[in-house]
Order: structure tokens, then sequence, then C-alpha cells
């Protein structure tokens, strides 16, 4: 059976690597085998000890999907990707003005099969590397979901505390495999399913939208 694949989603600290970590560990306690694929414009920062240039971009993002696609490859249930190419075409736009990474992490982002945007409400923390700064995460934010919403694809804003983010992902990947791993949420199950206005950043409304994705998956 072919993996499910979950796409976190973020601009720099907003908890995409916290969440895959435990969401990864949570899963594997409860029998699901699951692998986290690491962001590589992390690492690739890291070696280099500085940002990439624009000319840089494109392999990077590149090199993102394949190891998302090697993941996929391992037999593992569940596949979880700290951020994909999508974010890497994200700062191309944002930073040097370059849309020319999107339509193909587009392409590459319509293949998972749920994707979760970390929202906003944690406070922004300065690791001493590489960290833009909150203006530069929100404005990331912004650029993501224009580009899910423009392209048609669905996508869940997870928000609260570590813990609560980790059942939102636990309950969404549950649908997928068809077996609840943790219990219903009664907000989820009010929903409607309709989003109700384009850039709304409510986290109730988008707990609503999710519950009518979420069940178009199931059925």
């Amino acid at each position: 059976m072919a993996a499910i694949t979950v796409a976190l989603l973020g601009g720099e600290s907003s908890g995409n690597t916290t969440l895959g970590l435990a969401l990864t560990r949570q899963l594997n306690a409860l029998g699901v085998s699951a692998v986290l694929v690491p962001e590589h414009l992390r690492a690739w920062c890291e070696s280099a000890g500085r940002a990439p240039l624009v000319h840089e971009q494109a392999a990077i993002a590149a090199e993102q999907t394949r190891l998302i696609d090697v993941g996929a490859q391992s037999g593992a249930q569940v596949v979880m990707a700290d951020t994909t190419a999508l974010v890497v075409a994200a700062y191309s736009e944002r930073v040097f003005n370059d849309r020319s990474l999107l339509p193909v992490s587009l392409k590459a982002q319509r293949r998972f099969n749920l994707t979760l945007l970390m929202g906003l409400d944690l406070p922004w923390k300065a690791d001493g590397l590489f960290r833009d700064g909150s203006g530069m995460r929100a404005d990331i934010d912004a650029v993501l979901r224009q580009e899910l919403q423009s392209a048609g694809i669905p996508f869940q804003t997870v928000y609260g505390p570590a813990e609560a983010r980790l059942q939102h992902a636990l309950r969404a990947v549950g649908v997928l495999l068809g077996r609840p791993l943790v219990a219903p949420d009664p907000l989820l199950e009010a929903g409607t399913g309709r989003w109700t206005c384009e850039n709304c950043s409510d986290p109730d409304c988008e707990r609503r939208l999710f519950s009518g994705l979420v069940s178009r998956h199931a059925a």
C-alpha cells in the first residue's frame, strides 16, 4: 500500500519541526510506522554557513522533493515532510521576487495526502543562526496561503501549543488511515466545510473548514 504523505508547512520558527518529531514518535508508538523527512534547506544553510542565493534555490527545492520521494519508498505507512519545495518557492517569491519555482513546487504539493500549515500563534524565537524574524515568517505564511488557495490545494492550519497541534495532526492522519487515533473533536464535527472568507485567520473558522476537507478525503 502506498504511504500516506503529510506536508508540514510554515516559515521559520513556526513549529513544523516540533510537530513532525512528535507526530512521528506518537504514530510509531500507536503501531503506525512513520518516518520524518528533514528540511533540506536548513541542512544546506548550516553546511554553507549562509542563506542560499537566488540561483541556488531550484536545486534545494528539487532535493527536498527527492528526499520526500525516497521517504515514500521506505515502506513506512506515513511519511511526514518537515517542509516541502513549496516553502523554498515561497522564499524565492518573497525574497528574490522570483516566481519561477512555483509551478513545479505546486505540482509536487498536489501529491501529498494531507497539507498542514502551521499557525502563527506561537511566539517567534531567534536561534542565533538563520532566523529572519517574525515579519518574514508572516510574509511566508501569506505567500503559502495565497498559492495553496489559488492552486485549489486543500490545507488545514494547526493552532495551539505543541500537544494541541499533535492532537489535530493525529486526528487528520487517522481519517486517512481509516482508524481513529484520538478522540473526536466537537469543533471539527460541527464544521460546514466551507471557506467563508478567503483571508480568514480565525482558528475556529479554519477548524470548521477542515472537517469538510477530511470528510471528502474519507469519502
